[in-house]
């Protein structure tokens, strides 16, 4: 859990929760689900979720629970190998790294969605569902080929920096064992 405070900011809605675990929407002055707050993520909605008697940011657990239960039900994104390689990065060197390549990748397949959506914005949606069955395969191909090669930028940038290690290393009379 967090234990950052935090007030809303201005336009950004206020979800408080209370220890009996509900969700109390400041703004409509209603109690709300985790459904409700999924749909707020799906209109962009600015919100925050504060704890009613601490004030700590609670937005990133109440989000995680809400993938939990996307998860949990119908068809999830995640396999259980992808999810033990993101619990294995923890407290590895590799974890500051993860963050926000991940951020950066569902940047893009966001960007992608969006010019997709603009570019078919005429066609029914019995158009739609044909044009992303026959696309289907081609962006699976795009995105492993994207894939692949940011993992050998990435290996390259790995060998590049231990060879500037070594260098480093040697100018000062050290070696590595």
């Amino acid at each position: 859990m967090q234990s950052k405070k935090s007030g809303g900011k201005p336009g950004q809605r206020v979800i408080k929760k209370y220890p009996n675990r509900r969700l109390y929407d400041t703004e409509t002055s209603t109690y709300i689900t985790l459904t409700d707050i999924k749909k707020l993520v799906m209109q962009s909605a600015p919100f925050v979720v504060l704890d009613a008697k601490s004030g700590d940011d609670l937005t990133r657990s109440i989000l995680l629970q809400v993938i939990l239960e996307e998860e949990a039900g119908g068809a999830p994104m995640f396999t259980e190998q992808v999810l033990a390689s993101i619990i294995r990065f923890y407290g590895q060197t590799m974890q500051s790294y993860m963050g926000p390549y991940l951020e950066k990748n569902i940047q893009a397949m966001t960007e992608v969605q969006a010019q997709l959506a603009d570019k078919a914005e005429g066609l029914t949606p019995e158009m739609w569902s044909r044009f992303m069955t026959l696309q289907s395969p081609m962006l699976k191909g795009l995105m492993g080929n994207y894939v692949e090669q940011s993992k050998n930028v990435f290996l390259q940038m790995q060998d590049q920096m231990q060879k500037n290690t070594e260098q480093v290393l040697g100018a000062f009379g050290l070696k590595r064992p």
